[in-house]
């Protein structure tokens, strides 16, 4: 199944969280935080946003970007985890 997402939002997989602390504390899964750092799946077109334009064509599939801490719907399809956000809610690209 893939995603098409409509209008100025964006479909992101999250990167694996880190399991060890710098020190080389191993994490359990309940103390790792939500990553911010993921990859593009799917943009959607961009379009009228309450009433104005919203563009996306500064976000491409594969790229990596850092996301809003608490932004997005996360769903789960094919037993893989996604989030669809608004391309505003995209902070930065990672090079």
């Amino acid at each position: 199944m893939t995603l098409k997402p409509l209008a100025d939002n964006v479909v992101i997989k999250a990167t694996e969280a880190e399991q060890t602390t710098k020190s080389g504390i191993v994490l359990t899964s309940a103390a790792k935080e939500k990553p911010q750092i993921a990859e593009v799946v799917a943009v959607g077109p961009g379009g009228i946003v309450d009433g104005k334009e919203v563009s996306t064509k500064s976000i491409k599939v594969g790229q990596k970007v850092i996301a809003a801490k608490y932004s997005g719907t996360d769903i789960k399809i094919d037993d893989e985890e996604y989030t669809i956000l608004h391309v505003s809610d995209i902070l930065a690209i990672v090079e």
